[in-house]
C-alpha cells in the first residue's frame, strides 16, 4: 500500500517550520516536545527523507523539507476549505490586515479574492504603509496580522524571495547624472537601506531627488525622468523599465517576504488568512 501523508502530522510539520523550535511548537499544537518529535519522525519515515536538521538554537527545514512544507501548505488549506464548505462552517468576523504598496499592487488582489471564494461572510480591512510603520501598527495593537519585507538573513520563516531592482522611466536616460539621482521609501525602509549601501560600496556618488512612505509620489517622480528608484521585481508598474545588470548601476540583494502574527492570540479567522498567505503566496 502507498504512503497516505497524515493531515495532522502535515499541519504539525507546517507549524514546525513556522516556529523554528520544537518546544514553540509543541506549545502551539497541544503536545508534548516528545510526541511533537515523534510525530516528525513518522513523517520523515513515511516520505522516507530527513525534513528536519536540529542546531543549537532549533530546527532547520533540509531541502525535503522545504519542498514538503509548500505541498503542506497547499493540502491543509484544501482541507480545511472543503471541510469549511462542506459542513456550513464558512469563516465570519473581520480583521485587519497590513500590506506594503508594492506587495499590495502585485499580491493583493489574488490573495483576497481567494480567500473570499471560501470565506465570503469575512471582512478584511487593509492597511497599507511600508515595512515599519506595519511592524509599529501590529507591535501597538492596531494590526492582526502584516505581510513585511525581511532581510533574508533574519532568522524569520520566509515564504518568498524576491529581487530588489533598479527601476527607471522607460524613455529615461542611458546615462545618469553624478550624482545619481534617486527616488526611495523612507530612510528605514530596506529599498533605501539597500540602494546606499551598494552604491557606497561601488563608490558612486548619488544624491537623493525623492525620499518618503508613498510609493505613489515615488512613481510619479521616476515616471518623470528625473530619477532612478530601487522596487522588488514583481512589483515594478509595466510602464517602467528595470535597469539590466549590465547598466554599471550595483547589484543589489534579494529580500523575503513573511507574515508577522501573535499566533497565541490570534482568532480563526486571522489563523485562517495566515495560512492562506503561506500557501498562496509562494506561487503567485
Amino acid at each position: 500500500m502507498s504512503p497516505v501523508l497524515d493531515i495532522d502530522l502535515l499541519r504539525s510539520f507546517a507549524v514546525v517550520a513556522e516556529t523554528g523550535a520544537l518546544s514553540r511548537a509543541a506549545e502551539r499544537v497541544g503536545r508534548s516536545q516528545a510526541a511533537l518529535s515523534m510525530q516528525m519522525k513518522r513523517l520523515e519515515a513515511l516520505v522516507d527523507q530527513p525534513l528536519l536538521t536540529r542546531t543549537g538554537r532549533g530546527v532547520l527545514l533540509t531541502v525535503q523539507g522545504e519542498r514538503l512544507l509548500v505541498h503542506a501548505r497547499r493540502i491543509l488549506v484544501s482541507h480545511d476549505d472543503a471541510l469549511a464548505e462542506l459542513s456550513g462552517r464558512s469563516l465570519t468576523g473581520s480583521l485587519r490586515f497590513g500590506c506594503p504598496d508594492d506587495y499590495a499592487q502585485a499580491f493583493l488582489p489574488a490573495l483576497l479574492r481567494g480567500f473570499a471564494q471560501h470565506h465570503p461572510a469575512a471582512a478584511i480591512e487593509v492597511v497599507c504603509a511600508a515595512t515599519p510603520r506595519l511592524v509599529e501598527r501590529h507591535d501597538r495593537g492596531g494590526l492582526d496580522l502584516a505581510l513585511i519585507s525581511m532581510p533574508l538573513a533574519a532568522e524569520r520563516e520566509i515564504l518568498r524571495r524576491e529581487d530588489l531592482v533598479w527601476v527607471l522611466a522607460r524613455d529615461g536616460p542611458s546615462h545618469w547624472p553624478d550624482p545619481l539621482p534617486l527616488a526611495l521609501g523612507d530612510p528605514d525602509t530596506l529599498d533605501h537601506q539597500a540602494a546606499l549601501a551598494a552604491l557606497d560600496r561601488a563608490h558612486q556618488a548619488y544624491r537623493l531627488a525623492y525620499a518618503s512612505g508613498s510609493l505613489s509620489g515615488l512613481l510619479a517622480v521616476v515616471r518623470s525622468g528625473q530619477a532612478v528608484a530601487v522596487l522588488t521585481r514583481s512589483a515594478v508598474p509595466s510602464d517602467l523599465r528595470i535597469q539590466p545588470r549590465t547598466s554599471g548601476l550595483p547589484s543589489l540583494p534579494q529580500i523575503g517576504l513573511t507574515i508577522r502574527l501573535d499566533a497565541q492570540r490570534a482568532s480563526p479567522l486571522t489563523r485562517a488568512f495566515a495560512a492562506h498567505l503561506r500557501a498562496i503566496l509562494p506561487v503567485l
